[in-house]
């Protein structure tokens, strides 16, 4: 099968982009051929920088590019503001010409809320009605586009959040100048709904509580959005009473060196206020990491699926958590372990890519006579 991904892709730094680079990987072992239109910068064999999210014409540039691979299928890995102005509603002229070839199309959504807005609203109803299918990687999210979106059931597939399966980098703590520390991390882009600053907020308790303690922030802004934000996020941090406990890590963070972070990271906290699966779950699932999260729907489900840590909703809640496992080795061995288990038996990425495969085979046109794909791959 002849499959076409649009979606950003490396060295372009976007959790999406790096989603697809993985699912690629994983999808590249079985016969079949993958290609991938992007945005501008990304790089790779059958990779092809075609628009910029900020210019006209993005839907027409996409298709253009999509219609010379002549693909059995397109997958369109869908998030707010990749397509162009107004929460990217170039998606939907997109779609239809895809469409209009008879090509089946199908979408991951990496965003699901219950009250989007009404643009994001539109967008999203109207992709659930014209896509052939659509990915989702929360039962919630499920629950939000049948009930919310009146979304034909059968259109939906369930696939999760893929993981790599990879030891952790070696001394890590040492590169990064953090030995002898118990490491919280916060990762991400600096944004309102990540609430950073809440954690901020509570590191004295946690200080009080574990005198090794060290929390570092390793993130950035998308941009220019929430400047603002980060501006009152650095102010937070400098007026700290634990300010010297506190490192926050600046750079492109390339894979390579935020596996070096995550490895360094004795926890990985998600306090967000807003939001669906998490990539940077999955990451930390992947170095065994345990975490603790916001009481978000998709995160509880997630945690009472794979038990990898505790969810929390009051400060007293994040700072008993955070403290038990800074403190508790019988606790945190068994969610570190329990997060690399869950990982080979649920969500490695050649599950998933077996998963998203057999979705496709669905929705491959049936020839008029037999055939056999063929593919000798490199």
């Amino acid at each position: 099968m002849r499959i076409a991904f649009v979606s950003t892709y490396p060295p372009i730094e976007c959790g999406i982009g790096t989603y697809t680079a993985f699912l690629v990987e994983a999808l590249t072992k079985s016969p079949n051929e993958i290609h991938i239109i992007s945005q501008y910068g990304a790089e790779g064999r059958h990779v092809y920088p075609t628009y910029s999210p900020g210019e006209d014409g993005i839907a027409g540039k996409i298709f253009n590019a999509a219609i010379k691979v002549t693909p059995d299928l397109v997958h369109i890995q869908h998030e707010f503001g990749l397509y162009g102005e107004l929460d990217g509603i170039a998606v939907l002229e997109l779609i239809y010409r895809l469409k209009s070839t008879g090509t089946p199309v199908i979408a991951t959504f990496h965003t699901v809320q219950e009250k989007p807005g009404f643009r994001k609203a539109l967008i999203i109803r109207t992709m659930c009605r014209e896509l052939d299918g659509i990915f989702v990687h929360e039962q919630e999210h499920v629950n939000i586009l049948r009930t919310v979106f009146d979304t034909d059931h059968s259109k939906i597939s369930l696939i999760p959040h893929g993981a790599r399966e990879m030891n952790p980098i070696p001394d890590a703590k040492k590169k990064l100048n953090l030995e002898g520390r118990k490491v919280i991390l916060l990762a991400g882009y600096f944004r309102p709904t990540k609430c950073f600053d809440r954690i901020v907020d509570l590191l004295p308790q946690i200080v009080k509580k574990v005198p090794d303690a060290w929390l570092v922030l390793s993130g950035k802004l998308r941009m220019l959005e929430y400047s603002e934000y980060r501006a009152m996020l650095f102010e937070k941090i400098n007026n700290s009473p634990a300010i010297d406990h506190i490192e926050v890590f600046r750079g492109q963070f390339p894979q390579k060196t935020f596996d070096t972070i995550l490895s360094a990271a004795d926890i990985v906290i998600l306090p967000y206020t807003a939001g669906a699966q998490s990539g940077i779950m999955a990451h930390a699932m992947t170095f065994g990491k345990p975490v603790v999260t916001s009481n978000l729907p998709a995160f509880v489900d997630i945690l009472k699926k794979s038990e990898i840590g505790f969810y929390a909703q009051t400060d007293d809640q994040y700072v008993d958590s955070i403290v038990t496992l800074l403190t508790d080795p019988e606790v945190y061995k068994k969610f570190s372990q329990n997060a690399l288990t869950h990982i080979k038996e649920n969500i490695s990425w050649d599950i998933v890519a077996q998963q998203t495969l057999n979705v496709y085979e669905q929705f491959y046109l049936k020839l008029e006579c037999k055939t056999r794909y063929v593919f000798a791959g490199e």
